[in-house]
């Protein structure tokens, strides 16, 4: 990517409480598409989790073997978001949003009509790769779409609520799905998704593309995508099998080894594939931090409460399931009501206060028990959680986002999800495994909840640091300011 050396316009002050704006029902219906595509792909990381061991018994894939359903979708997913982003920029953002959203509906048809393992897992593997497409221009059509201030501001807060539904959605359907028709069902929704979406996409979304001539960099791509590939398979198989394994060992180097290699390439580079200056960005910085922390730790909570539910207070998958229920419907008012936090207190803060917020319930978990009491703090703790989750996913999509110009927002926003895909996968790995291995299950429980908390609430402490000399619109408005200037 061109790296842009003139100064990044500082947006001018708005009203500290600006009014929700009323979108036309043309902004409604491109909302719909890209908020629909969305929530397709974010079920698609759940949905499928509860039916593992039927789909497994059906195709005849061993217990082991069940990992790579999930990591043949991760692997692709996580490894080509920075590349397509940049290739959306580049030769344009809706013409790769719709053969994203082509290939994923039609490689889950072929994962719904897999006869065996290695048809259903080619499904996955493209599935991934259509999400990786979709997920960076659909984000870049929504910022280009929708201008800074109270109207993206609402875009963002409708879409991250969809987002953290689906990942609820997804479990609880999961579920019900499997049990009344079969595993076939979960990935048969998501085509059907696919179909709807498709038709709609090409009226009603814009074409937009960098007015530069293409250029792509070459070693940059190789480097980070062969980069972010091996890091996220070490850290997805040693979720299952532990960082003792030769292959963990062997490409988690290679990963570290390759992500230097393209900080190197990018440094170098006439037309970088991703802008260090723009990395050197105090709201691209400490905003993508904030977005790590929050991801990653969530998806733990998450991860060990259900294991909680169900080994220690003998919960049904149905009943696990309800309390991640109340979950997502709290996750919709907290999206409602976002935009409005935003707009009145500015991005930073709502960042800052959520991380806090998160990691404060996170510490309340660790008054959990045997007996039925827990099940509801674990429902409200959880819950109110997950409120303060979805305040961190907007704000800072907001604050990464706020200033960049049109040509470099599909990598700014390949950033935000690259961020928020290694986030989901390196937080099980890291911390989850403390539980499962523990001799103790309560015991390892808590000790993942209490660093959990501890990282949660020192990354609210940094992020308030580390953006304490920018000043936040109304409308969440951000500065975007180099780490270096003070």
């Amino acid at each position: 990517m061109a790296i842009d050396t003139t100064p990044t316009p500082i947006p001018a002050p708005v009203a500290a409480e600006p009014s929700a704006p009323r979108l036309s029902a043309r902004d409604r219906l491109v909302l719909f598409v890209l908020c629909a595509a969305q929530f397709m792909v974010a079920l698609d990381f759940s949905v499928l989790n509860v039916a593992l061991p039927v789909l497994g018994a059906d195709l005849g894939m061993s217990t082991s073997a069940l990992q790579w359903a999930v990591t043949a979708f991760a692997l692709p997913s996580g490894g080509f978001l920075l590349l397509f982003g940049r290739m959306g920029d580049l030769y344009g953002r809706r013409r790769l949003f719709l053969a994203g959203l082509a290939l994923f509906g039609a490689a889950s048809l072929l994962a719904t009509l897999a006869w065996d393992p290695a048809s259903f897992l080619a499904g996955r593997a493209l599935q991934g790769l259509g999400a990786a497409a979709i997920v960076p221009t659909g984000m870049s059509l929504l910022t280009t779409t929708f201008p800074e201030g109270p109207a993206r501001d609402r875009a963002l807060g409708i879409s991250g609520t969809l987002l953290s539904l689906g990942f609820t959605v997804g479990m609880v359907a999961g579920g019900v799905l499997t049990d009344l028709l079969s595993w076939r069902s979960t990935m048969g929704l998501l085509a059907l998704f696919a179909l709807v979406v498709l038709p709609l996409a090409p009226r009603l979304l814009p074409e937009s593309r960098t007015p530069e001539r293409p250029r792509l960099d070459v070693p940059g791509a190789v480097t980070v995508t062969g980069g972010l590939l091996s890091l996220i398979y070490a850290l997805t198989t040693a979720a299952e099998h532990g960082f003792g394994r030769t292959d963990v060992l062997v490409t988690l180097a290679a990963g570290l080894l390759l992500l230097a290699g393209f900080v190197a390439v990018e440094s170098r580079s006439a037309a970088p594939l991703v802008s260090l200056p723009m990395l050197r960005r105090r709201t691209v910085a400490w905003g993508n931090l904030g977005g790590l922390v929050t991801f990653s730790m969530m998806s733990t909570v998450v991860f060990v409460l259900t294991l909680y539910l169900q080994e220690i207070l003998h919960l049904s998958a149905f009943e696990t399931g309800l309390v991640f229920g109340v979950q997502g419907v709290l996750s919709v008012v907290a999206g409602s009501y976002a935009p409005r936090v935003i707009g009145r207190f500015g991005a930073r803060r709502t960042l800052v206060g959520s991380l806090a917020g998160q990691g404060a319930l996170g510490l309340s978990l660790l008054a959990l028990g045997e007996g039925g009491w827990s099940v509801v703090l674990a429902t409200a703790a959880v819950s109110l959680a997950s409120m303060c989750h979805l305040g961190a996913i907007i704000s800072y999509g907001l604050t990464v986002t706020s200033g960049v110009p049109d040509e470099e927002q599909g990598l700014a926003t390949g950033l935000v999800t690259s961020t928020q895909q290694v986030g989901i996968t390196v937080g099980i790995p890291l911390l989850g495994v403390l539980a499962t291995t523990a001799p103790d299950l309560r015991s390892g429980v808590h000790t993942v909840l209490v660093l959990d908390a501890v990282i949660v609430l020192a990354a609210a402490l940094l992020v308030a640091v580390g953006l304490r000399g920018n000043r936040t619109a109304g409308s969440g408005t951000v500065e975007a300011e180099p780490l270096r200037a003070r």
